[in-house]
Parts: C-alpha cells; structure tokens; sequence
C-alpha cells in the first residue's frame, strides 16, 4: 500500500513520529506554547527567563559563564542580554580584575522580576509534565538529566 511506511533495509520500516528527535521536538514545541501562554504578560522568551533566573541564582556572571550555564552559544547569549539590557532588567559593568572582560547582573528591576517569575517557572514545569503521573515526571526528567 503506498501509505505503509517503507523500510529502509528491509527488515524495519521507519516511522517518523516514534523517532526520539520527532518526538523531543513535539514535547519542545508543547513546552514553548504552554510557556507563551503563561509568560504572555511578562514579555520574555523563554531564553530570556533562563538568563534571568540563572543571574538570580549565581549573582554576577560573565557573559561566557551565563552562555555555559544555560546552554546557549555566545551569540544567541550575546543578543538575549541586549535585549534584557535594553528592557533595563540586566546591567552591564566591566569586571574590576579584569576591565576587558563585562560582568552581567540583575538590575532591581530585573531581580525584583526574578522573585515575582519563580511560580511561574514552577507552573511551565507543572504544565508541561501534567500528561504524567508523578512518578513518570520524576523517571523522564531522570532520563533527561542523563541524555544531557
């Protein structure tokens, strides 16, 4: 039939939708939605809440720590802080043992966000794994903790 997926060796057929990277992606794409909706009113990315809550957690950061802490390549960290800086929720100030490198902070108004988006972090989890029981939540965030 020509909707019967087709193997590609003859032994197993491969069907897209039960492919880890279709599959993450799906869960990724769901997460993203669901943290539109609920971060609506804040204005911020998802990127950009991840650089909030990580400068709320460590303090001071440079740039290339923030980047490794949260996973982003130095130019996607590079224009999440702009635009932060512009929205004057991060301060930028040249770090004092070393006037070539830039120290990132939270400005008040950037901490003073962090503490009001700390449920909010916890209800996009929430939500994301509310399909599972939390016995499932807890084993799939344990594999996903091993697959990164």
């Amino acid at each position: 039939m020509p909707n019967d997926p087709v193997p590609g060796d003859g032994t197993r057929a491969y069907v897209l939708e039960d492919q880890v990277g279709h599959l993450l992606r799906r869960a990724s794409q769901r997460h993203i939605a669901l943290f539109s909706e609920l971060f609506a009113d804040t204005g911020l990315t998802a990127l950009q809440f991840a650089v909030i809550m990580k400068l709320q957690e460590h303090g001071e950061l440079s740039q290339n720590r923030l980047g490794r802490l949260t996973a982003m390549d130095p130019n996607t960290v590079q224009g999440v802080v702009k635009r932060l800086q512009k929205r004057e929720l991060i301060e930028r100030r040249p770090n004092p043992a070393d006037r070539r490198r830039i120290i990132l902070a939270l400005s008040p108004a950037g901490a003073a966000l962090a503490i009001r988006l700390v449920d909010k972090g916890f209800q996009i989890s929430d939500d994301t794994l509310s399909p599972l029981s939390p016995r499932e939540a807890e084993a799939f965030l344990a594999l996903l903790r091993r697959l990164t």
